[in-house]
């Protein structure tokens, strides 16, 4: 007996999805937190990528690639974090 096999879904819209969900958790990092805390949030912010990553990889319900697709996820919001927060950290030393 065969196993059904789950439906294939776009499997870089899980990717993409964490690197906008990093955008938006970085942007809101170098909003509302105070200059000297940002770089203590980022990680944080990144932890949360991570964990929404994981839960959204598990919810395609593959197992073929399923670490590329995690490290993917994480590796671009490690980078879009790292450039969001550049780019915080130089208006902050451009302005003050």
């Amino acid at each position: 007996m065969a196993t059904p096999e789950f439906p294939l879904r776009d499997r870089i819209g899980g990717v993409v999805a964490v690197w906008i969900l990093a955008v938006v958790v970085a942007l809101a990092i170098g909003v509302f937190a105070e200059p000297e805390w940002r770089g203590a949030w980022l990680p944080v912010g990144l932890g949360a990528c991570f964990f929404v990553a994981f839960a959204i990889q598990l919810a395609y319900g593959r197992s073929q690639g399923f670490l590329v697709r995690v490290s993917a996820s994480v590796l671009g919001a490690m980078l879009v974090m790292g450039l969001v927060g550049a780019g915080f950290a130089l208006a902050e030393l451009f302005a003050g």
